[in-house]
């Protein structure tokens, strides 16, 4: 509890109109979130402004607004907090009246544009299994220990996600593991946070709907090796990267701080030697020559994790293990009885005794994903690979050729269909992503088939012994984001449907 007088001071030309003395129980901007003491926050958006929910909000109890307008009326013996910025009230405003949480838990942010939820992962499960309480804020949902809790966005707004820190530490987590967005890094969503280990995965084309430029991309990426390196009431910081990804190099400039590098190809800290890649799994060896002697000079690992591109989330959760004063020996468990994390090259299990074929579903969305996961599928594949894929409207429209012809060149059968279309033309997308695909099919066999049940339909009834049926975009999502609605819509409830129907 704060009183408005206490986050008035805070803020740089903020005025009090009303009881200044009004007590603050909550702050919240969604008006069916209040309860009698919030502080409804009044947000001007591009379709609903905040202020029209200002009656529902006092109904429901809220004593305080907070708003840049000064027509405001306060509430009944309440009070209105008018701020020249709303945004940067909030940033400030917000840790402070939750008692800055993340002071009291160890922090660990992972960035990146692929890898970062299997990264959480398994880092929350090294963490776990060391003995410590861990929460869990990422692109799938949020975790406190076994307890799951809906999220919307990878990294929630300075409002939720303070709140949520919050209840973490009154819950006496230890730590809290976050996917960190770029787009949460530009909007500093991750105001009043005290990161402690921050992880750098790797930067290929994405968001730039929103970025514009791929520097711009990668100097918000590295914004969180800025923050863990500022001053702040906690001892030990570091900054894990990847150096085998070029834009490594920028996050190191910005991490001013002790710092562990792993790679595959380059020499580093932490090194993955003779990786082979099989279906049930992949073998590699960890070289660790910075923390030998204290921690282990070599650490063979046989993972249940598929591919390549998961030797770099594995690699990206012992770095920040080590970082972390996590024994070798709790390491090399975790991970070598670690299985999957949903819709990231997760085996789809039927249960059909006919089906001779494989099914995989991953969550990928990007060119570097799409390319990933398909060289992975080619390493196993005994016959053919068909993919089903699409990519989101309302978003970067230049990578849809890119993902078209990575499909193309690395699958024997393309099935293009509809992602999220959001607002655009399902029809007009596929035709971007067509451009790709015609460039590198040749005589291979494609389809156009903007309904995605019966794309995946039309690859399991051309699957045939030892092929593996690709389902790339969505992964863990069970919804498919349309016009005017969203359905439910998940690619291994399909799938499953499909083999049934095709075996029936």
């Amino acid at each position: 509890m704060k009183l408005v007088k206490e986050l008035a001071a805070l803020v740089k030309g903020a005025v009090i109109k009303g009881d200044k003395e009004t007590k603050v129980t909550g702050i919240e901007h969604d008006s069916r979130k209040v309860e009698h003491g919030t502080m409804f926050v009044c947000i001007p958006g591009a379709h609903v402004d905040g202020h029209d929910f200002i009656p529902q909000a006092e109904k429901a109890g809220a004593k305080a607004i907070l708003t840049t307008r000064e027509d405001i009326d306060p509430p009944f013996g309440g009070a209105v907090l008018v701020v020249p910025d709303l945004q940067e009230a909030l940033d400030t405003i917000v840790p402070f009246f939750h008692d800055y949480p993340a002071r009291n838990l160890r922090v660990i942010g992972i960035t990146g544009t692929n890898g970062k939820t299997t990264t959480s992962y398994l880092t929350r499960a090294i963490l776990r299994a060391a003995g410590y309480k861990v929460g869990l804020i990422g692109t799938i949902q949020i975790m406190m220990e076994d307890e799951v809790f809906p999220i919307h966005n990878t990294t929630p707004d300075v409002v939720e996600l303070q709140h949520t820190l919050a209840i973490m530490r009154d819950k006496g987590m230890d730590y809290v593991v976050m996917e960190v967005s770029s787009h949460a890094l530009d909007q500093n969503r991750v105001a009043g946070i005290e990161f402690d280990t921050v992880v750098f995965t790797n930067l290929t084309q994405d968001h730039l709907d929103y970025h514009k430029t791929l520097e711009n991309y990668k100097l918000a990426k590295a914004r969180l090796f800025d923050l863990v390196s500022a001053p702040g009431v906690k001892e030990r910081k570091c900054a894990v990267v990847n150096i085998d990804d070029e834009a490594g190099a920028t996050m190191l400039e910005h991490a001013k701080c002790p710092h562990i590098t792993y790679a595959i190809d380059r020499e580093a800290d932490l090194r993955a030697l003779d990786v082979e890649v099989e279906a049930s799994g992949t073998h590699v060896m960890l070289e660790n020559e910075k923390f030998c002697n204290e921690k282990f000079c070599m650490m063979p690992l046989r993972l249940h994790l598929a591919g390549r591109f998961n030797v770099y989330n594995v690699m990206s959760a012992v770095g920040a293990a080590i970082a972390e004063n996590i024994e070798p020996a709790i390491i090399q468990k975790v991970l070598e009885s670690f299985t999957a994390v949903s819709g990231r090259f997760e085996l789809v299990r039927t249960g059909n005794e006919s089906q001779d074929f494989s099914i995989i579903v991953d969550y990928a969305h990007t060119p570097d994903g799409v390319e990933n996961v398909l060289k992975t599928a080619r390493q196993i594949a005994k016959a053919k690979i068909i993919s089903v894929f699409g990519c989101g409207g309302d978003r970067d429209r230049t990578k849809r050729p890119i993902m078209g012809r990575l499909a193309a060149e690395l699958s024997d059968v393309v099935i293009a269909t509809s992602d999220n279309p959001r607002t655009e033309d399902p029809e007009f997308i596929l035709s971007q992503v067509e451009e790709g695909v015609l460039e590198k099919i040749g005589s291979k066999h494609h389809e156009k088939i903007i309904d995605r049940r019966e794309a995946i339909f039309r690859a399991v009834e051309l699957a045939q012994k030892d092929d593996i049926v690709v389902i790339l975009g969505k992964g863990h999502e069970d919804y498919q984001i349309l016009k005017d609605k969203t359905i439910h819509f998940d690619d291994k409830e399909v799938a499953r449907a499909a083999v049934a129907a095709k075996f029936a």
